[in-house]
Order: structure tokens, then C-alpha cells, then sequence
């Protein structure tokens, strides 16, 4: 299927992108907090992570990145580090309060991800992996430049649940579901999902040689 670009649609992927945008990188911050950045190694982590997916998904279609189109999703991204690293000095946090922003994101960025595909007539099994690298990339990036072992490879049901997300959004596309309301169904779905899977420790069998 292919999405035309009308001014309703383009408003949606706006202000989709920059929710994504903001929670990612908050979560960037939150990881970053913990490994004792300084205030300038937790703004490059922040901008990995909040822009990072975005513009892989840009260099695959072959696009203008969109944060060097528009600096709005630069800004968001910087507000939404400084806002929490403010912040992270008055309040307590839990260490691992960073997997709530990052389902966030996870979830924003799939809806992100999938539109864009679809608008550039990507076919539709494609357009939702790359909602999936769109949604997770950001996040390998974090933990990559954290010396970590990326959340995606070993937390319960992280690219699953947003190549799934990804799936239903195109799914009620089709089925001519409004799009603002499509992307709100899939997205409260895998954030949804994700923070269940975490509560319960829900994942997929792990590879293990035969003993």
C-alpha cells in the first residue's frame, strides 16, 4: 500500500517523530546517568539514541535526513537532555525507570518508521522492518556507547513487539482505520506490550548448542 503525503498525514509524522524524539533521548539521558557521563557525553548519547533511528531509515530510503531538514528534532532532542539531566539531580530515579521512555520510543519511532516506508512506496512486509530498525537502532546506539550489551538482544520481547506494532498499523490501514487513530491503537499496543513483557519476563527462546 502507499500512503499519500497529504497535510493531515505529514502533520501525524511530525509530531509522531518528535514524541519519539523526546522520549528516546530521555531515556538516552537516564542510561547514560548511571555509567556517570558528563553533562556533554550525555547529550551525545541522548542525540544518538533520539535521532539515530531516524536517520539510519533515512540513508536506507535514500531520503534527506530529517533532522538536518528540520533542526526542531535537534532541538527536542537537546531540551529533552538537559531537561532530564536537571532533573535527575532533584529527583530519585530507579535504574531502571530509563525502560518506561525507552518503550516510549521504541513504540513512536515503529509508527515513525512504517509511515515514512510507506509514503516512499516501500511494499508493506518491508515498510514494517523498517519501522522495527527505525524503532530499535537508537537504542543499540545507547547501549553500544554505554559498553553494554544492547537491550534489544537480550530484554523480553523488545524487536518483536515492535515489529508486530508495526504489522497492526499497516494492518488497520487497510482496513481504512483513521490514521491518527491506527497509529494511537498500535502504538498504546506495543508500549503497552513491552512494559508487560518486562513485568513478566516474557521472551523468546534463547539459541543454545545441544549439550
Amino acid at each position: 500500500m502507499t500512503l499519500n503525503p497529504d497535510p493531515t498525514l505529514i502533520a501525524n509524522l511530525y509530531w509522531i517523530t518528535i514524541v519519539a524524539v523526546v522520549v528516546s533521548s530521555a531515556s538516552g539521558v537516564l542510561k547514560a546517568g548511571f555509567q556517570q557521563f558528563d553533562l556533554f557525553g550525555v547529550i551525545i548519547i541522548a542525540i544518538s539514541v533520539g535521532l539515530g533511528g531516524g536517520s539510519l531509515r533515512d540513508i536506507l530510503l535514500d531520503r534527506e535526513v530529517f533532522w538536518i531538514r528540520d533542526q526542531a528534532f535537534f532541538i527536542a532532542s537537546l531540551a529533552s537532555a538537559f531537561v532530564i539531566f536537571i532533573g535527575a539531580r532533584l529527583v530519585r530515579i530507579s535504574p531502571r525507570l530509563f525502560l518506561i521512555p525507552d518503550a516510549a520510543g521504541l513504540a513512536a519511532f515503529a509508527i515513525a518508521g512504517t509511515l515514512v516506508a510507506l509514503m516512499q512506496d516501500i511494499p508493506w512486509l518491508v515498510a514494517s522492518f523498517m519501522g522495527v530498525m527505525t524503532g530499535i537502532a537508537g537504542g543499540i546506539f545507547r547501549d553500544l556507547l554505554c559498553n553494554e550489551p544492547p537491550v534489544v538482544f537480550q530484554s523480553p520481547l523488545y524487536a518483536t513487539v515492535s515489529w508486530v506494532g508495526s504489522l497492526l498499523f499497516i494492518a488497520l490501514l487497510n482496513m481504512e482505520w483513521d490514521i491518527t487513530t491506527a497509529a494511537i491503537t498500535a502504538g498504546l499496543g506495543m508500549f503497552v506490550s513491552r512494559l508487560l513483557a518486562i513485568h513478566f519476563n516474557l521472551g523468546l527462546p534463547r539459541f543454545r548448542f545441544k549439550s
